[in-house]
């Protein structure tokens, strides 16, 4: 299936490492958090997807979306980056926004997503429900 994807916004929205109160009890690496709401764009049916992600403080490179992948209904995506097996103590916060279109984005129901090492040992994910 043909679709296409576009970075609206990639930012880092912290200035200072953000930790957890209850760091112990978290699952590392912390899952994303993801809304989506479907809307029209130029015409165009367009699926927004806004994710918060947590990643190390100390690990110096930006994640970025891999692989994409549409199967009935349900839409999974990859926030990729090179993160330590070792829980970390401090987080940088990102904000990734993309707008996804394809021919079956109206039918898309469920957004799986999944925060992925790109070693990849370990990876994290979330499944949420599509607003339309």
């Amino acid at each position: 299936m043909s679709f296409n994807f576009t970075v609206v916004q990639q930012n880092k929205i912290n200035t200072e490492p953000f930790g957890f109160l209850d760091g112990v009890n978290l699952d590392n690496p912390v899952p994303p958090l993801v809304s989506t709401k479907t809307y029209d764009r130029f015409g165009v049916k367009t699926l927004k997807i806004s994710a918060i992600l947590y990643v190390n403080y100390k690990d110096a490179q930006n994640p970025y979306i891999g692989k994409l992948n549409e199967v009935d209904g349900r839409l999974e995506i990859n926030y990729c980056y090179d993160f330590s097996e070792i829980k970390p103590l401090a987080y940088d916060v990102w904000y990734i926004e993309i707008d996804y279109t394809s021919a079956g984005v109206e039918n898309i129901k469920e957004v799986v997503s999944f925060l992925q090492d790109i070693d990849p040992i370990t990876s994290r994910g979330t499944e949420t429900a599509v607003s339309h």
